[in-house]
């Protein structure tokens, strides 16, 4: 997978998961892709790890994105938990 697959997945994956975890998170495509692509590789690299799979080649495979998208949902859930409500509301 190139440079451009490695983003479209991480963007999709934020986006996904900012969809399953609504909320006041760092807003934007800017912020959502972030969080996608490190999702992304923390997903990969702790299936990698513990599930002992190895990385997957293809752009379609499932279980990529299912790590992708489990990974962004750790960084956000870890997000709220660390930052909360630092916005102030209006």
């Amino acid at each position: 997978m190139g440079i451009v697959s490695w983003l479209l997945l991480g963007l999709i994956a934020g986006v996904i998961a900012k969809v399953l975890l609504p909320g006041r998170d760092p807003g934007g495509l800017v912020g959502t892709t972030l969080i996608g692509i490190a999702g992304s590789f923390i997903g990969g690299w702790l299936s990698t790890r513990i599930l002992h799979r190895p990385i997957p080649k293809d752009f379609y495979d499932p279980s990529m994105w299912i790590a992708a998208v489990a990974g962004a949902l750790v960084l956000l859930i870890a997000y709220r938990l660390l930052f909360g409500n630092s916005r102030a509301r209006r």
